[in-house]
């Protein structure tokens, strides 16, 4: 298996509001960015579709270092949130829905195709990759023709 970093970062003005992911995937001296935005979205979501889209990328199976500021990513991922909400029929508990059902569900997906290990690093402490993500993703944000996050808008 090719060995691939993904670098990854969501942004939004507002909360909801609008919002942008930038994305950095690495294999050996290749290197690629990519972002997009949408017109009104959440932070959460836009991390977890800087993931998913990193992932997509793919076109193939890899072995995959993920880094993200997101601990929401992270965790859920890490500590198995995700899948308990997942075989919970998406409930966090007897009484919440787990938040983002749609993009969790992509997320695991992709992880069953791709061997990815999620790692956090602190957001805006200088780390390079990082901090391209974040301007990829808030120049993104800022644009005036920005997608429409569909589920989200159904909310």
């Amino acid at each position: 298996m090719k060995k691939v970093q993904i670098y990854t970062d969501g942004a939004c003005s507002g909360n909801p509001g609008k919002g942008g992911y930038g994305i950095i995937l690495v294999h050996n001296e290749h290197r690629k960015e990519l972002s997009g935005g949408y017109r009104l979205t959440t932070n959460n979501r836009m991390e977890m579709m800087a993931a998913i889209i990193g992932l997509e990328a793919l076109k193939m199976p890899c072995d995959v270092t993920l880094y993200t500021d997101s601990r929401y990513l992270v965790d859920a991922i890490t500590k198995g949130w995700a899948k308990k909400w997942q075989g919970n029929g998406w409930k966090r508990n007897k009484k919440e829905t787990a938040k983002n059902p749609d993009l969790w569900q992509k997320l695991l997906d992709l992880c069953e195709e791709h061997e990815v290990e999620f790692v956090w690093v602190k957001g805006h402490a200088g780390h390079p990759e990082n901090e391209q993500c974040d301007r990829l993703a808030v120049t993104a944000a800022q644009q005036s023709e920005l997608a429409i996050d569909e589920v989200y808008e159904e909310y």
